[in-house]
């Protein structure tokens, strides 16, 4: 009797689990109906509860109090990985909010199945920290630790962008060069391979993956970005001091527009320092307006606000961002071209990878067949235009913006270590 396995893509945005039932990948549903959860952890003071998911977030917004945490998976091979935020009177460890987010899919992966799962395949970017295989190692390392405190005991890894080759071998009729393009909160990861019917049966795929590269930019560094170009210059970032010498410090603006940085701001030692900051300023009234969103703990809201604005410019060529504070309401006009400028040179590298994959697979562009686009953030326009336009013979096919790699990894579990 083979082992029952799962796949677990932990997203820095959102996070499926997938298995294999009747010969086919499946997702699990991880809040009601829906199989990809926003990857959110809350620990509700109020009822002493700790929520995920969507849950997590309307707790959150519905001002219940407590701490919101998103974007964790970026503290991986960080610095931040070994910081601790309070929780009420304890202080937790990132790396045990990451066990109990992973844990919380455990659960949802057994009570599917009806047994303890003890193997898994965790989704991975091809790199975790660019430019630094050490940090990467480490990131690793810390996943699988995290996976393996919550109970499981065989864990093998699969880069992302991988597994989507795996879930879109399954729908092709003949033989393909294809580039598979993921890019999500965190990552932006390609690879080429070589898939086909016959393919698809091989146990053993390394001849057919030419190469893999990626980069550690991803939704949440455009959310970031559209932030400090749009939304922190509304209070303060980058105005002058009194004395017309400097402009403001600019940590901890950055802080504020970053999702997995947001906790740190709710300090003492920062409150006394943006206090400071507030005394120094020439237009103390915009430090004000930061000093009422730290004060009310409405980081993530902020950051929330700017999210949905990019967002909203996929489909639009303008919208607002409506930020209330305790006296007075911003609404604040945003374009296209805005978002376009603001990310324009983060997009360069992302194109400048695409290319580097293709060097590290020694093709050129034209021998591209098919692109497969997985990951929320392939709906940007100007990213996405950007990238298509590097291969304008390519057929394009849209995967499952969500549950393409979970749906890869759920098969990748079934080759390594069999299914029932």
């Amino acid at each position: 009797m083979k082992p029952i396995s799962g796949g677990i893509d932990f997203g820095t945005s959102n996070s499926t689990v997938g298995y294999i039932a009747g010969g086919r990948s499946r997702l699990v549903p991880l809040e009601g109906e829906h199989v990809a959860m926003p990857s959110a952890v809350f620990y509700n003071f109020e009822d002493n509860n700790t929520y995920f998911g969507r849950r997590a977030i309307a707790d959150y917004t519905e001002n219940a109090e407590g701490r919101l945490l998103r974007a964790l998976k970026s503290v991986l091979g960080s610095s931040l990985i070994h910081e601790k935020t309070r929780i009420k009177a304890r202080y937790l460890a990132f790396s045990d909010i990451i066990g109990t987010f992973i844990g919380y899919l455990k659960e949802r992966l057994d009570n599917e199945l009806g047994e303890d799962i003890d193997h898994v395949v965790l989704g991975r970017p091809v790199h975790f920290v660019d430019e630094d295989e050490a940090a990467d190692r480490d990131a690793q390392g810390q996943l699988e630790a995290a996976a393996r405190a919550q109970g499981f005991k065989h864990i093998a890894f699969q880069f992302e962008p991988i597994a989507a080759a795996l879930d879109y071998e399954q729908s092709v009729t003949r033989e393909e060069l294809a580039l598979i393009i993921d890019i999500g909160g965190g990552t932006s990861d390609f690879s080429i391979v070589r898939v086909s019917p016959q393919r698809a049966r091989a146990a053993d795929r390394k001849d057919d993956i030419l190469a893999s590269t990626g980069v550690h930019i991803g939704g949440t560094d455009f959310d970031r970005l559209l932030s400090v170009a749009h939304l922190m210059p509304e209070l303060g970032y980058k105005t002058l001091t009194r004395d017309g010498k400097r402009n403001l410090p600019a940590g901890y603006f950055n802080d504020l527009a970053t999702w997995q940085r947001i906790n740190m701001l709710y300090t003492p030692k920062a409150m006394t320092d943006l206090r400071q900051i507030r005394y120094e300023a020439a237009r103390p009234e915009l430090v004000e307006r930061m000093i009422d969103i730290v004060t009310h703990r409405q980081g993530h809201a902020l950051a929330g606000t700017v999210e949905r604005a990019k967002i909203d410019l996929t489909d639009s060529d303008a919208t607002m961002m409506n930020i209330a504070l305790t006296d007075e309401n911003l609404s604040l006009p945003v374009t296209r071209t805005g978002l376009d400028e603001a990310i324009d040179a983060a997009v360069e590298r992302v194109t400048d990878t695409v290319q580097k994959t293709l060097c590290d697979a020694g093709v050129e562009a034209r021998r591209i067949t098919t692109l497969f686009l997985t990951g929320g953030s392939t709906a940007i326009p100007l990213l996405k235009s950007r990238v298509l336009s590097l291969f304008p013979d390519a057929t394009v096919v849209q995967g499952d913006m969500f549950g393409s790699v979970g749906l890869g990894l759920a098969l990748d579990a079934d080759r390594k270590f069999g299914t029932a």
